[in-house]
C-alpha cells in the first residue's frame, strides 16, 4: 500500500502536532480504538503529554526533532493551525500528514482562506486586505465602520484584532498590527452563530455533524447548542458549504466552518478550522460517534462512524476560575464534566467543558 494510502490500524501510532485539549481529547478517543498516539509541542506542561503514549517537547522548527518524531509514527495529523506549515512539509518529507499541508497553509491565513471560499462561490463577510496604514484607510472608506481588523495569522479568541467603531484612530488600529499584513473585514448584522464539523475519510466519503448554535463571552466561545434553532434549508445549506469546502481542499480529517445567520436568513462563512473544534464538544456525550474519534477515524484511514446526534445538548466552556465548580458540575444529574489536566486556571484560559443533555433528538 502506498504511503498517501496508509492505514494506522489498532496498535499502530498516531502523530499529533500540538499538546493541548483538543490533542488530549484525540489521544483518549484513539486510545478507545486501540490506537497510540505520540504528542509533539514546545510546552512542558502540554495536557495531551499525560494521556498519550509517547511525547516529544521540542520547538516547532526544530528539525531534527521533527525527523524524529516522524519517524516513530504511521500518520501525522494536527490539534490546532497555528503551526509552521513549513514544519508540515519537514514532516509530509518522511511521513502521510492528514490534512496535508496545503489544507493549513489555506486555513491560517486569513485572505487567503476568504478567496477560497468566495472561488467556491460561497459568501463570506465582506473583507479587504491591507498592507498599510494608507491601504486601511481606503478600506475602511469602502466597507465603512463599525469593522474589525485583524492580523492575517495566528489570530484567535479575540487575539490579533482591533474593532474599528466610529472614533477609533486609524493609525493606533494599524499600530496593534506590528506592519501587517492584515485584513479588514465588515461587520454583520446577524441573527445567530452557527457552526458545522463535516468529516472525510481516505476514500472521500463525508459525514457531518448537525449545525449548533454558538454563544461567545468576550471573543471566547461560552456555550454550545445542539441542534441550532435555524430552518431545515439553512441546516441543508450549511453542510454543504462545509462538503464542499472539504472536497475542494482534498480534506482527509475533520473541518469546522464557523457561520453568521444574518437576519434576512442568509449564511456567511466567517472562518474555518480543519481540526478538532470547541464547537464540536457536545458531541462526546449526544453522537453515536464523537467529533474526536471521527477525527482519528479519518485521518487513520478507517471507515468514519455514525455522527448522529441521539440527544439535544448544550455545551459550557469553563473558563478560568469556572473549573472551580466542578464539585457541584459532578453532582448535577445529566452533566457530564470534561477536565483538561491544566494545572493554572488563567483568565480567559479554556480549563474544561461541560455537556448537558437536554432531552432526546427529534
Amino acid at each position: 500500500m502506498s504511503a498517501d494510502k496508509r492505514i494506522v490500524e489498532p496498535g499502530g501510532m498516531l502523530g499529533i502536532i500540538g499538546g493541548g485539549q483538543l490533542g488530549r481529547m484525540t489521544a483518549l478517543a484513539a486510545a478507545r480504538l486501540g490506537i497510540n498516539c505520540h504528542i509533539f509541542s514546545p510546552e512542558s506542561d502540554s495536557p495531551a503529554f499525560a494521556v498519550s503514549a509517547a511525547s516529544t517537547c521540542a520547538a516547532y522548527d526544530d528539525e531534527a526533532a521533527l525527523a524524529r518524531f516522524a519517524d516513530s509514527v504511521d500518520v501525522v495529523s494536527f490539534e490546532f493551525e497555528n503551526i509552521p506549515a513549513a514544519s508540515v512539509r519537514v514532516l509530509a518529507d518522511r511521513v502521510p500528514v492528514r490534512p496535508c499541508w496545503t489544507v493549513l497553509e489555506t486555513a491560517q491565513e486569513r485572505v487567503t482562506e476568504k478567496s477560497f471560499f468566495n472561488k467556491l462561490g460561497i459568501a463570506t463577510t465582506p473583507w479587504r486586505k491591507v498592507e498599510s496604514l494608507t491601504g486601511l484607510k481606503a478600506a475602511v472608506a469602502e466597507i465603512g465602520r463599525p469593522s474589525v481588523l485583524k492580523t492575517c495569522r495566528f489570530g484567535y479568541d479575540g487575539k490579533g484584532q482591533v474593532k474599528i467603531g466610529e472614533s477609533t484612530d486609524l493609525g493606533d488600529a494599524w499600530d496593534v498590527m506590528a506592519g501587517g499584513p492584515a485584513i479588514l473585514e465588515g461587520f454583520v448584522d446577524f441573527a445567530l452563530e452557527a457552526s458545522v464539523i463535516v468529516a472525510r475519510g481516505l476514500d472521500g466519503a463525508v459525514a457531518c455533524f448537525d449545525v449548533v448554535e454558538n454563544r461567545h463571552k468576550n471573543h471566547i466561545l461560552d456555550v454550545t447548542i445542539a441542534p441550532a434553532a435555524i430552518p431545515q434549508p439553512l441546516k441543508t445549506q450549511a453542510r454543504e458549504i462545509a462538503v464542499a469546502a472539504a472536497e475542494a481542499l482534498g480534506l482527509v480529517g475533520l473541518l469546522a466552518v464557523e457561520l453568521f445567520v444574518t437576519g434576512d436568513g442568509r449564511l456567511l462563512v466567517n472562518e474555518m478550522a480543519p481540526r478538532p473544534h470547541n464547537s464540536g464538544h457536545w458531541t462526546m456525550n449526544a453522537c453515536y460517534t464523537d467529533q474526536f474519534e471521527q477525527f482519528v477515524r479519518a485521518v487513520c484511514g478507517l471507515p468514519l462512524g455514525d455522527p448522529s446526534r441521539f440527544a439535544d445538548a448544550v455545551m459550557t466552556n469553563l473558563i478560568g476560575d469556572d473549573v472551580n465548580r466542578w464539585p457541584e458540575i459532578l453532582a448535577e444529574p445529566g452533566a457530564f464534566l470534561h477536565l483538561y489536566g491544566k494545572t493554572e486556571a488563567r483568565q480567559g484560559r479554556k480549563m474544561g467543558h461541560v455537556n448537558r443533555i437536554t432531552g432526546k433528538a427529534d
